[in-house]
């Protein structure tokens, strides 16, 4: 019975290592690499599910950055721009109707507003933020968390199918998978598969949207009077670092060019440590009512902010 475990926890670590080192080298696509990962993380014990997590926080950055060495700045500077005032529209209108959602679903009130806040500014990170500064419970944390966690897995899937079937340009998806994604990861990773340049707007509006976590803390934390430290999103600046030397400094493409390759492997490893860390403790945890809470609010955003793209009311 001993060697039987044995065997079955080494096994469980092997198939772990498989899936990292298959999406280090290429052979999954981000898409494929979350999949793997979800079936890792839905059929087995994740042996490393702490590390793991921690490693995929670091590892998205650094990807971020690393896909920075691939961008001009000028654009990434005129979609930013752009990108600001629309995210800070959608911001809005996220949060008002996801509390409205709460309060008709009767969702514990700090819990609703965490998913609220995930949904409109950047998933999980908008949730790590803003838990502390709300003081809100670690079961508060982990529901909101595995709530956006599931969505932004599925929204990977579907929005390039969705894109394509609607014949959005690359434009046009880019700024949508930004504007109604959750995590960033997920961004990336639809944004990449629809094509070069909905990667970079998608990524750039992504960040641009992202930036609102640290108004949104400063104010809570202020509303709340929390002495809680509100942590800033600083790989932003390097990414922007980051295309100010591809732009500028052009004596270094060939190194720019592999560590933008660098960053789109990384991203497809970091999509596969989130993947295997939903399990089927963490769907269950969730509950109906919060689950009920994000897919209304996601699908309302998603819907909302495509038709207004496809009409051209956004555009950059």
């Amino acid at each position: 019975m001993a060697r039987a475990c044995d065997s079955d926890a080494a096994m469980t670590k092997n198939l772990f290592f498989v899936g990292i080192i298959l999406a280090a080298s290429g052979v999954l696509s981000p898409p494929m690499a979350l999949a793997a990962g979800l079936a890792y993380g839905l059929t087995v014990v994740h042996p490393w599910h702490l590390d793991a997590k921690r490693l995929s926080k670091f590892l998205l950055q650094a990807s971020v950055v690393c896909l920075g060495f691939g961008m001009n700045l000028s654009q990434v500077v005129r979609v930013g721009r752009s990108g600001f005032l629309y995210t800070a529209i959608g911001i809005s209108f996220a949060m008002a109707l996801g509390m409205l959602l709460a309060r008709f679903l009767h969702v514990e009130k700090i819990q609703g507003f965490l998913i609220s806040a995930g949904t409109a500014i950047c998933g999980g990170s908008a949730i790590a933020a803003l838990g502390p500064v709300t003081n809100a419970s670690e079961e508060a944390m982990a529901v909101s968390m595995g709530t956006v966690f599931v969505l932004n897995s599925i929204a990977l899937f579907i929005f390039p199918a969705i894109g394509s079937m609607m014949h959005l340009s690359q434009t046009q998806f880019g700024l949508w998978a930004a504007l109604a994604i959750h995590d960033t990861s997920s961004v990336v990773g639809a944004a990449a598969k629809y094509g070069a340049v909905a990667l970079t707007i998608g990524t750039t509006v992504k960040l641009a949207r992202a930036l609102w976590i640290v108004p949104v803390s400063l104010g809570v934390a202020m509303v709340r009077r929390s002495g809680a430290r509100v942590h800033l999103p600083w790989f932003i600046l390097w990414f922007c670092l980051a295309a100010v030397a591809n732009s500028y400094i052009p004596w270094f493409h060939a190194e720019y060019a592999t560590l933008a390759k660098l960053g789109r492997l990384g991203l497809a490893v970091t999509l596969f440590l989130i993947g295997a860390g939903i399990s089927r403790q963490t769907i269950r945890e969730v509950g109906a009512r919060p689950m009920i809470q994000g897919v209304l609010l996601w699908v309302v955003v998603g819907t909302v902010s495509l038709l207004a793209i496809a009409k051209g009311w956004i555009h950059l």
